[in-house]
């Protein structure tokens, strides 16, 4: 078959070429209405021709082709009763008369005038206002005359000694002044699904894509007020599907003239609301642009959506009589923008060219081992889009994609194009693009009647191929880069989030938020704590929150993928079957399909449908490797019918790489923060004793971050006979090497003070102990005393103070003074001569112990020190031990306004007194 288009050309002279003047025949009668020629005043605005040869399949062919001509013409009133019309005509032709048909379809302003000629002229010619005998209704022919009757305005009969052509004229039915189109009336049950009220939000958005406006069926959908979203950008509420460097996004549908699509609403409540919208851009009186937004619910769309027309025909410059290529007019009409449309209507033309029920485009990946489906038409495709298939799927050339081939039936050789598998293709023709001799993708038309091509429409195919791949290639490189430039902005980002944190469970929900919906449509995650360990689902994320747990329960009842090291995705099918057999055996209960009694159906088929639905789609498995070993797994899935782009999945691979070395960073930081802080506790007073006639309090801050202890310590312990030993002192330095020698410090102490020394030789011992550690050796300051209680109420305390802060004695008058004297530090000399000394503390009184970090803790050249210590003291009469040491730390904090660099221990002790009656 071929066709031509020529819009705006006369209808071509009704003289045979020869110049002989036509006959013609008016049938007149009784009942038959009246029959005119083509008016020579109409003006013939287009044209479109085919020719048909005589074999059963041409009469399908020439339905089409009328169908998709007064489509795109827009003329759908009257597609049905031309296509029944002609399809009679072209019988006639073509099976009965046994020759080649040619259809014109000429458009004027009155309606469309369709010819359909044949070359078999020898018919019986009735004389002019005889009686016409139309054939009887139950003839299988010869049916054709009387269909024109009954259905055409206006028809007719022309012979001429080589044709005879029958022609017919439908006039376009008035429509109500102000419609743009119309649908036929329908059955109840054949009308779009919508709620109870149909809700449409009206969102009008400012130059710069805030909220401006916002009605109420909008505050009733998504849950915000206008108050709520007014001078807000769109962007915080919109949940655009977007893939990284391609795609338009939302920024760039608002600004475009018209745009109508698909797009979610995040509600007041947190989940996703599937809309679909028409955006119009229109301008106010100061010429001020602006977006008008119509929202519905997406299984509303029928209220917004623009009814669907055929595609329009291609025009064409060829002179009467030449047929047209649609292949031809195509290459010659300017490329789309995007790779999606131009290989849509490469697949189009294809099929047209060929007359074929369906067409595919496949591109090859990088490394030319698989083809991947990215077009196709009369295909079910959103189950084929991204399918791969492999470039060579059999032995010999016919099983290879980079050469030609022509498959008679495919019933012969099963899988011979997998794609087609369970479609009802039977024959199919499949053609290599190739640009400078590399496969850059493959090209097929296959049709459902076996036998249907031969080489010589593999050769016009693989010649239309040719002149298409470039303009394909150079779209593919298009596309590739710009995602290519997305990948590096989105792993960029990724990395960065992932180094800004050390905490593990932290890591896994980036891990599972950077891939959803950016990459997949859900996301879990599978962690392996050991080689010993088996996988654990430690993680899943869906786009929509409410299916999360239905995920979550389902991969909780499979076993896990095998966490094998081995790069790349890898395809994982179980969790798809599982669901589906989940969703069966739920539906057979639910119609008592099971055995079991019958019942109404139950709620919970609800849910399952929905986790199939969620999960039905191609699922992958990438492994998590770090350090040469395999931490966990990173599981990807698409709904039902879908599949993921090599470009994804590349992308995926390369984030698994750096999330699986943030997730081990931030396992090894845990374990060493673990086991840092557990070692650190050891270095503390498991718990302070209570003292009889004594109030103790301690406040203890150990300098930089994660430290619990540092070369600060204190302690308190009984010795014996109710005496209590006490201590409080400070390493040289911070940190762990301070943290080791403060462990030395406090264990010694208390195993010597439990032998009965006294306080000098106690210290005299620890510092030769200090010596011996050599060069990991620090000096140290301390305090150390043994506190008595005694019946009157006070307490006595025999002290040594070596190097360190002396302790404060505050009276209940209010005077401070210092209670010891100092004496030579530990861990300088061999040989010391130490002192104690004795202080009694009497009812009220309280003793201050500090360490260095609290008298020298400075704001630019000011320090607190011994005197700024006394006199925030002096402030503390009458308060208890717990309320000292607070107000003395609440003072060192308010004194300067950065963090303390040094570690600080208070130790505060008070004697009550006796209660009195």
């Amino acid at each position: 078959m071929t066709t031509g288009l020529i819009p705006g050309e006369q209808p071509p002279d009704p003289r045979p070429a020869d110049g002989l003047p036509r006959q013609r025949h008016v049938p007149t009668g009784q009942g038959v209405m009246p029959v005119e020629n083509r008016s020579r005043s109409s003006v013939i605005t287009a044209r479109a021709a085919a020719s048909f040869e005589p074999v059963g399949r041409s009469v399908a062919s020439a339905r089409s082709f009328v169908r998709d001509t007064l489509q795109g013409w827009g003329f759908g009133d009257i597609v049905d009763d031309a296509v029944v019309l002609t399809s009679e005509l072209v019988t006639n032709a073509v099976v009965h008369a046994g020759t080649s048909a040619d259809v014109l379809c000429l458009r004027s302003d009155e309606g469309v005038r369709i010819e359909v000629a044949d070359r078999y002229p020898e018919r019986e010619i009735p004389l002019q206002g005889s009686a016409i005998t139309m054939g009887s209704p139950d003839r299988e022919g010869g049916r054709g005359l009387q269909l024109c009757a009954a259905l055409a305005g206006h028809w007719g009969v022309d012979y001429t000694p080589t044709h005879k052509t029958v022609w017919f004229r439908l006039d376009l039915p008035e429509r109500p002044v102000g419609t743009r189109t119309a649908g036929p009336a329908l059955p109840a049950h054949l009308l779009p699904l919508t709620d109870t009220r149909v809700r449409v939000a009206v969102v009008q958005i400012d130059q710069v894509g805030s909220i401006t406006a916002w009605n109420e069926d909008a505050e009733e959908l998504f849950g915000y007020s206008a108050e709520q979203v007014t001078g807000k950008p769109l962007t915080d509420f919109a949940a655009w599907p977007h893939t990284p460097g391609t795609g338009t996004g939302i920024a760039d549908a608002l600004r475009l003239s018209r745009w109508e699509g698909s797009y979610g609403i995040r509600g007041a409540h947190g989940r996703v609301i599937p809309v679909y919208a028409s955006h119009l851009r229109v301008r106010d009186t100061d010429g001020e642009p602006s977006t008008v937004c119509l929202l519905v619910r997406d299984h509303e769309r029928a209220v917004l959506q623009t009814p669907l027309r055929g595609p329009a025909p291609d025009t064409s410059g060829t002179s009467e009589g030449q047929s047209t290529d649609p292949f031809e007019v195509f290459i010659g009409s300017p490329a789309p923008d995007d790779l999606d449309g131009l290989l849509q209507r490469t697949v189009e033309r294809a099929r047209d060219m060929l007359d074929g029920d369906s067409a595919f485009l496949l591109l090859a990946t990088d490394d030319e081992t698989e083809l991947e489906v990215r077009a196709s038409t009369g295909l079910p495709s959103a189950r084929q889009r991204f399918a791969r298939v492999p470039v060579e799927a059999g032995p010999g050339r016919y099983g290879s994609a980079r050469m030609p081939a022509v498959h008679e039936d495919l019933t012969a050789v099963p899988g011979a194009v997998p794609l087609l598998n369970g479609t009802g293709m039977r024959s199919v023709i499949t053609v290599p693009l190739k640009v400078e001799g590399r496969l850059t993708g493959s090209l097929g038309v296959a049709a459902e009647a076996p036998g249907r091509y031969s080489n010589e429409e593999a050769l016009r195919l693989q010649f239309a191929a040719d002149r298409i791949a470039l303009a394909v290639e150079s779209a593919r490189l298009g596309e590739l880069e710009r995602l290519r430039r997305g990948s590096l902005s989105f792993l960029v980002e990724a990395s960065d989030l992932l180094a800004g944190t050390l905490d593990r469970d932290q890591t896994l929900a980036l891990m599972a938020q950077m891939t959803v919906p950016t990459l997949a449509t859900w996301c879990a995650v599978y962690t392996i704590a050991d080689q010993a360990s088996e996988p654990y689902l430690s993680y899943v994320l869906h786009e929509d929150e409410e299916l999360i747990d239905g995920i979550k329960s389902l991969l909780s009842k499979i076993a896990p993928p095998d966490p094998v090291p081995t790069p790349g995705a890898r395809v994982w099918s179980a969790p798809a079957e599982v669901a589906h057999q989940a969703a069966l055996r739920t539906s057979m209960r639910s119609l008592g399909l099971s055995g079991g009694p019958t019942r109404q159906v139950t709620t919970g088929i609800g849910p399952t449908l929905a986790t199939a639905s969620a999960v039905g789609g191609e699922t992958v498995v990438l492994p998590l490797v770090a350090r040469n070993r395999v931490i966990g797994m990173l599981t990807l899935g698409k709904p039902t019918d879908e599949h993921f782009r090599q470009e994804i999945l590349e992308l995926a691979e390369d984030l698994s790489r750096r999330a699986a070395l943030a997730l081990d960073n931030a396992r090894l930081y845990s374990e060493r923060t673990a086991i840092s802080q557990s070692l650190q506790r050891s270095l503390l007073p498991p718990e302070l004793p209570t003292v009889d006639g004594v109030e103790v309090e301690v406040i203890y801050r150990a300098a930089g971050e994660g430290n619990e202890v540092g070369g600060d310590f204190y302690d308190l312990f009984p010795i014996s006979d109710g005496a209590y030993g006490f201590a409080i002192g400070d390493v040289c330095g911070t940190g762990p090497n301070a943290a080791a020698v403060t462990g030395l410090a406090r264990h010694a102490l208390r195993l010597l003070a439990r032998e009965g020394l006294s306080g000098p030789a106690v210290l005299e011992r620890l510092n030769s102990a200090i010596l011996d550690e050599g060069a990991r050796s620090r000096f140290l300051t301390l305090l150390y005393g043994e506190m008595r209680p005694r019946d009157d109420g006070s307490a006595e305390l025999k002290v040594v103070c070596a190097g360190h802060p002396l302790p404060l004695r505050l009276r209940q008058d209010g005077t401070v003074e210092p209670a010891a004297e100092p004496q030579p530090l530990l861990g300088v000399i061999e040989d010391l001569e130490l002192y104690e000394q004795t202080v009694t503390l009497d009812p009220g009184d309280v003793l201050l112990c500090v360490t260095d970090g609290v008298t020298e803790r400075r704001e630019g050249p000011r320090m607190l020190g011994d005197d700024g210590l006394a006199d925030v003291l002096t402030t503390c009469t009458g308060l208890t031990a717990g309320a000292v040491a607070a107000r003395i730390m609440r003072a060192v904090e308010r004194f300067a306004s950065e963090p303390p660099s040094d570690d600080m221990a208070i130790l505060a002790m008070r004697v009550p007194g006796l209660p009195t009656d």
